[in-house]
């Protein structure tokens, strides 16, 4: 039961993740599902840490970022899914300060709809 609980939380994280980058962007890759799924189900194991609740948006953000710069690396050589090289602060055009920052509130939101889904699944 565990294990299509997490995969349903993943596929809904995912699901969510693509919807966000259609509407932020219009358009997303089939990646971003992916990724999307494994940042949902990290801000549920980060919504569980005994951490001051002001920290875990800050933690939620560099899993985010660590998964994307992970996933660009691995598939966004081309910077055909996405390309951070012109917006300040930067890592390689895979990672950059602005969306880090915007990752907080996102995963504020994101732990506090993992936490809610999860009870009532």
């Amino acid at each position: 039961m565990k294990k299509r609980k997490n995969w349903l939380l993943f596929g809904l994280g995912g699901g969510l993740y693509t919807v966000l980058e259609l509407c932020w962007r219009g358009r997303s890759h089939w990646s971003m599902f992916f990724l999307g799924g494994g940042c949902f189900l990290a801000l549920g194991r980060i919504g569980r840490l005994r951490v001051p609740k002001p920290v875990q948006p800050l933690l939620g953000s560099v899993a985010i970022t660590a998964g994307e710069l992970a996933t660009g690396l691995l598939l966004n050589r081309s910077y055909r899914v996405w390309d951070y090289r012109q917006t300040p602060y930067n890592f390689l055009g895979q990672i950059c300060l602005p969306f880090s920052l915007l990752w907080i509130p996102v995963s504020l939101m994101g732990i506090s709809l993992y936490g809610w889904l999860d009870k009532k699944l």
